[in-house]
């Protein structure tokens, strides 16, 4: 049996294990089988490795995505300019290497929300692993941002500190962090939506609920809004070929 899993704190909220269960009956996989591994800290995924020798593959989700990095012999080009792993391949030989499937489907899910428009500015709430892949995203697309953390060092704004022009100009604005997440769902970040508009589209990685009180704010004004269902289904989908090829 191949065993394949996803590693974080806490994972309650996550649809990884059903959505690979789901994809392995239906597409006939009988050898396969994925499982959550909460673990209380990242020191102890060699003890899961080493309990688990037929662990082919782990996906990775916070608050783990940069601190895994220590832990592999290897990271790919790409996850490491970033600066975030979300999947792990484990070879034949235990040897560990690092991708950023996040990436694949934040394209996928900007491609979505977006169609052909590019917006001039946009605004990431959250400075932790997965912001940083939606920075990388960003700077593909020539969008310039700004980021928006609880920590004043982190970003260039804090939540109590952000202006409104800023909420305004930056008709992008990415939730890339875990408030409004289930079972949280009446939380969402503190920025004033009353200066949101119609012409401003809100992209949600929060996929649990479907829609989120960030997001329900955003069509009470009229935006565009997207979850991140799609962003999810990419970095599975992307994290299922790294560990086939």
């Amino acid at each position: 049996m191949r065993r394949f899993g996803l590693i974080g704190r806490p994972l309650g909220h996550s649809a990884s294990a059903a959505y690979f269960t789901d994809k392995f009956m239906s597409e006939g996989i009988t050898d396969c089988e994925y499982s959550l591994y909460e673990l209380p800290s990242i020191e102890a995924l060699p003890a899961l490795l080493e309990r688990l020798p037929e662990l082919c593959g782990l996906n990775v989700t916070i608050p783990y995505k940069r601190e895994v990095m220590a832990f592999l012999d290897e990271v790919s080009p790409e996850a490491q300019a970033i600066g975030a792993v979300n999947c792990i391949r484990r070879a034949a030989n235990g040897s560990l290497t690092g991708y950023n499937t996040d990436i694949i489907g934040l394209r996928a899910a900007l491609d979505e929300l977006l169609g052909g428009e590019q917006p001039s500015a946009a605004l990431i709430l959250g400075t932790g692993g997965a912001s940083q892949a939606v920075q990388y995203a960003l700077a593909e697309r020539d969008i310039p941002f700004a980021l928006v953390s609880r920590d004043v060092s982190k970003g260039n704004y804090t939540y109590d500190n952000l202006p409104c022009e800023v909420v305004e100009e930056s008709r992008l604005i990415v939730n890339a962090s875990p408030v409004g997440t289930y079972p949280r769902v009446d939380d969402a970040p503190r920025i004033p939506y009353g200066y949101v508009t119609p012409e401003h589209y809100l992209l949600d990685l929060v996929y649990n609920p479907p829609l989120t009180q960030f997001l329900a704010y955003g069509q009470q004004r009229g935006a565009h809004v997207l979850n991140g269902r799609t962003m999810f289904v990419g970095q599975a989908e992307g994290a299922w070929r790294i560990w086939n090829a």
